[in-house]
């Protein structure tokens, strides 16, 4: 694909597929890359190719170690592509699964930190998401929409980094959301999200509070059987403290859990840096 070889099929989605891909140069230059592909199907349908520009817009305007860089995009051949830093880890929905199938390992207290720190690291990067500028100073008003343990990223280096910006909302988005139409995955998004009312960067902090409820818990907190009951769940269930699922939670990580899933968005942490910080503190607090 134009300076790309395709090489490896690492994910496909409803809506693109990504390929382990090396990036060839002159004089031996050589550089893998995770090369993100629209589906053929749906690049000729508008709403697709639109979405896929404002993702690209997006993502290349933030530019910080906890987010994944895209640093190219194009169409060859009538192939849409976005070229992205290639990872070498696992989602934190993996390490989740991988954890909570050995309770011994989950429980020890190193476990729980681990958790915590992905968590610190991804409110860096999403602050970093939120505060973004466009070329004329202004912010661009970026919510992800889809903050998921599927799209939090460890690295076996130790990096952290939030990933895929592809329903993201900003200012001077191309593509428009249909009005009742919900975007992002259902037992992570938040009460005003799931209204269908306006939403920003307070929603993506509730998303992210619901990911350290359940890598702390190791169980789900809203998803049911049905979507339905999903979104009633979302709306009203009770939400227990997250140190009820067992001592090895520590109960220092509640106030910040409880704060990050208010409701009330105006009780919630305003940026996802406060909540960072929080954490940290509650980390350090720990000791080794």
């Amino acid at each position: 694909l134009g300076r790309y070889v395709l090489c490896y099929e690492l994910a496909s989605g409803g809506m693109a597929t990504v390929y382990l891909a090396r990036a060839d140069g002159p004089g031996g230059f050589g550089k893998l890359v995770a090369l993100k592909l629209v589906h053929p199907h749906l690049a000729k349908q508008r709403e697709f190719v639109e979405m896929f520009f404002d993702e690209a817009r997006v993502a290349s305007r933030i530019v910080h170690p906890n987010v994944c860089s895209v640093f190219d995009f194009g169409i060859q051949d009538g192939t849409y592509f976005l070229a992205m830093d290639y990872l070498v880890g696992e989602t934190v929905a993996r390490l989740m699964r991988a954890a909570w199938r050995t309770p011994a390992v989950a429980t020890r207290p190193g476990t729980t930190r681990v958790f915590a720190r992905i968590v610190a690291d991804a409110c860096e990067g999403l602050h970093a998401a939120h505060e973004s500028r466009g070329d004329d100073g202004r912010h661009l008003g970026v919510v992800h929409r889809d903050v998921t343990p599927q799209n939090l990223f460890a690295g076996y280096d130790g990096s952290v980094r939030v990933v895929d910006f592809g329903v993201a909302m900003s200012t001077g988005s191309i593509h428009h959301t249909v009005a009742g139409t919900l975007k992002g995955k259902i037992p992570y998004m938040s009460p005003e999200q799931v209204n269908l009312e306006v939403i920003d960067r307070r929603s993506d902090i509730w998303s992210l509070g619901v990911c350290l409820w359940e890598m702390l818990a190791g169980r789900r907190l809203f998803a049911r059987a049905s979507d339905l009951e999903t979104l009633k769940a979302v709306l009203g269930a009770p939400i227990p403290l997250a140190s009820s699922a067992g001592p090895h939670v520590p109960a220092l990580f509640d106030p910040i859990v409880a704060r990050a899933l208010s409701r009330d968005r105006d009780a919630r942490y305003a940026t996802a840096r406060e909540m960072g910080r929080d954490l940290a503190i509650a980390i350090g607090a720990l000791g080794s």
